[in-house]
């Protein structure tokens, strides 16, 4: 328990940060991933096109390829912003690549009938998709985009790596500290454990009450 109480603020900021990156992240991917699912059905050629293109160049994109792009790259435009802001970025994108393909598949699940009678009664795209599509889509995404989410969780453990305060890259200090390697990685592990399940539990929430009965 030393390793943990001797550096306990050590720790607390790491777990801060890997929260931080976690919840702004998932915003981040949410809002695109639902903005891309609606590109890839849109009846538009050049929506439909451009969310096709967002997938797949991210989806096939290593993600540590996707931080140096993003945390090294982006500066030499002019664009200089804190590190942590840029994590975020390169994060929420990568994810919303995989949240956008848990939703269409949600989307394509839902009868055509329904997108049908929308229209009949003249509701337009955005409107179909907004009101009929989408909220019946949600209900049998619901465990697909918590696990997503729980991937982008441990996956922000790359931040560390670009001076990115997070909970993984605590072992560097208290490795120098001279603590127990191995105990050092146990409360880390718990760290991630902690953000992990409250994830979980927060989509089973979601899943016991909006999910599809099956």
């Amino acid at each position: 328990m030393n390793v943990l109480t001797d550096n306990f603020s050590t720790y607390g900021d790491g777990f801060l940060g890997t929260l931080q990156l976690t919840v702004y992240a998932s915003l981040l991917a949410l809002a695109l991933g639902f903005l891309m699912a609606s590109f890839r059905v849109a009846p538009v050629a050049s929506l439909r096109v451009f969310g096709t293109v967002w997938v797949t160049v991210l989806r096939n994109t290593p993600l540590t390829l996707l931080f140096f792009a993003v945390l090294l790259g982006l500066p030499r435009f002019g664009l200089v912003l804190p590190f942590q802001v840029f994590a975020v970025l390169a994060l929420g994108c990568y994810t919303s690549a995989f949240i956008c393909e848990a939703l269409r598949s949600g989307i394509n699940t839902v009868p055509t009938g329904q997108g049908e009678a929308a229209r009949s009664l003249g509701m337009t795209f955005g409107q179909t998709l907004s009101l009929v599509v989408l909220p019946q889509a949600f209900r049998s995404v619901i465990p697909p985009v918590g696990s997503t989410l729980i991937a982008l969780a441990k996956n922000s453990a790359i931040a560390g790596a670009f001076s990115v305060t997070e909970l993984l890259g605590t072992y560097k200090t208290l490795n120098e500290l001279g603590y127990d390697i191995v105990w050092t990685f146990v409360w880390i592990a718990a760290g991630y454990l902690v953000i992990t399940l409250a994830i979980s539990a927060l989509f089973n929430v979601l899943e016991r009450t909006f999910g599809a009965v099956r």
